[in-house]
Formats: C-alpha cells, structure tokens, sequence
C-alpha cells in the first residue's frame, strides 16, 4: 500500500486556509474587546465552572466564539504540521515553520487563559495580541515559502535597500507594539472594570502617530533607493502597494482618534494592522526572487508570471524573472 504523500500545490492551499483562520482570530479576538465580552466566559477553557457552553447572552457567545476560532485554528495549525512532513518533496524550512505553528497557537491559547484569570490585565491582553501578529508572520513566511522552490532565493536589489527593507519591519514590529499600548490606554477594555494601562490616551497616540509617521518615511526613502538603483518592476510596484495600505491604515487610524473611538472603526482598525503587517512581510519577501517548485506532470506551484502593477498581492507569489542590472 503506498504511503499518503501531499503535493506542494494542496500543501499550498492548506497554508492559504490557515492564513484565513489566523485573520479570523484576530478579527474575533478583537470582537471580544469591543464588544466588552472578555469576561462573557469568566471559566477557561470551559466557559464557566458548570457549562462547558456559553448561556444564550451576547457576551458569553461572543466570547465563546473566539474560542471556537481557536479551536479551528488549533485543528487547521495541527493539520499542516502533520502535510508539511507529508509533502513530496519534504522540505525542512516548511516543517520547522509549520512547527513554529504550534508553538504559536499553544502561546496564544495559553496567554488567553492568563488574560481570563487576571481579570483582562492590559499588559496580558496586549501581550496576548502581540502573539498573534506573531503566529501571523509564521504563517505569512510559511505561505510565502511554500509558493515557490527551497532556499531564500537571490537578493534582486541593492545591499542598501535590503537594509532598509529590514529596518522597515523592524519599524513595523515597534508600531505593532506601540498601537498595543495606545488601545490599553484607551476605552476599549473588553469588559467593564478593568484596568488600563496608567498614561494619557492622548499621549499615547501621538506617540504611536509619530512612529507610523517615521515608518511611512523609512518606506519612502526606501522606494526612492530602489528607483535610483533600478532595482526590479515588480518590486518597485509591491514598494507602492504596501505605501497605499499605509496610507489607508493610517487615514483610518486618524478617522478613529478624531471620531473618539467608535467600536466598529477600531475593529477596521485591528484588521488593517494584521492586513499591514501581512503586507510589509510580503513586500520584504519581493526583495529577492525565487525559482518556482516543478513537479513532475503538473508544473510549477506558482503561476510562473511576472505580477502586473495593479494586481493584489498574493501570498504565494511566483517567481520573479527580473533582476537588478
């Protein structure tokens, strides 16, 4: 009997899948918040002492149902550990990124029970969406790689701009951690009487303005390098697409501040900083070009195109065939 075997295209799409649940995660987790519905389920992992379930009120279901986006992402994690020592070929960077899976989700679930038990202590709640962003770049890294052939690929730009590509998401990490802050300090607690974080809302968010403000500048000096040292189309383009999602992340980032914090806009919010970290790890894999991963009698995983101006970003790209003169 031979033995089960996945190819790199299906393993491809279980990663894609995983993406979505880790998106969803983060949107319902921060449902919760806005919803004040942290404390719906006061028990972990069942819902309080006596009931597994939640009681058919809005808090405990909303609630209740991060917990089951947990679950299937605990499930749909689990699944591509278990294809990626499957897949033919076997390739050692996709099992030890889809190990990191695990680890990711475990921490979450884990710092989830903490954020329960201490009452939604700002500093755990924020570490607990920290965690997150950080699954969220395993599975980005763990798409992108699994859309083309083993090995990072041949820088297609300039040693300086591959600097300033890495401080750029350096600069992306201290923003993430910065917009954590200013949401403890804000009315957004998840639940009513709990703490926040001792410092003026406003202040924080100046403070989280002022290192967006520098990252959007770090972006610009770094496209303006990559048209001095004509590096590729292709990544010039992505250089521009992840400045409009900048842009946009920030425009809604403003709108929320001066509209004193609407649930809603926050949650838009929440999901244009996954979307933004999503993007940034992206634009950072576009810095080098990667051969796509042939399999006999079915071709390429990749669609084997150069990716036009206008097209969306996808976290499986193709090989690029540009390269810097």
């Amino acid at each position: 009997m031979p033995s089960l075997q996945i190819g790199p295209r299906a393993f491809l799409r279980l990663c894609q899948v995983t993406l979505a649940v880790t998106l969803a995660n983060i949107v319902s987790g921060a449902a919760v918040r806005l919803s004040d519905s942290g404390l719906g389920c006061p028990d972990w992992p069942t819902c309080s002492q006596s009931h597994l379930t939640p009681a058919l009120r809005f808090h405990p279901l909303i609630e209740f149902g991060n917990r089951m986006v947990v679950v299937v992402l605990v499930v749909a994690c689990g699944a591509t550990v278990v294809a990626s020592l499957l897949r033919s070929p076997r390739r050692r960077d996709l099992v030890w990124l889809s190990a990191g899976l695990v680890g990711g989700v475990l921490g979450e679930a884990v710092i989830g029970a903490f954020v329960v038990y201490t009452k939604l202590n700002p500093y755990v709640v924020a570490t607990h969406f920290l965690v997150g962003m950080a699954l969220l770049a395993v599975v980005v890294v763990l798409t992108l790689r699994a859309g083309h052939g083993p090995g990072r690929g041949r820088v297609a730009v300039s040693p300086g701009c591959l600097r300033a590509g890495r401080a750029l998401v350096a600069m992306v990490v201290v923003v993430l951690a910065a917009g954590s802050a200013t949401t403890g300090t804000g009315p957004h607690a998840g639940g009513k009487g709990a703490k926040r974080i001792p410092f003026s809302l406003e202040d924080m968010a100046r403070i989280h303005a002022e290192i967006v403000i520098t990252t959007v500048l770090v972006l610009l000096v770094l496209l303006w390098l990559l048209w001095r040292t004509d590096a590729p189309a292709a990544v010039q383009n992505a250089g521009r697409m992840l400045l409009a999602v900048m842009l946009v992340q920030g425009a809604i980032g403003y709108t929320q501040f001066f509209t004193h914090l609407p649930a809603l806009l926050v949650g838009v919010h929440v999901f244009g900083a996954a979307v933004v970290w999503s993007t940034v790890l992206w634009f950072h894999h576009r810095l080098s070009t990667h051969l796509p991963e042939t399999v006999p009698g079915t071709g390429s995983v990749g669609t084997g195109s150069e990716p036009s101006a206008n097209s969306v970003p996808q976290l499986a790209p193709s090989a690029t065939s540009g390269s810097r003169p």
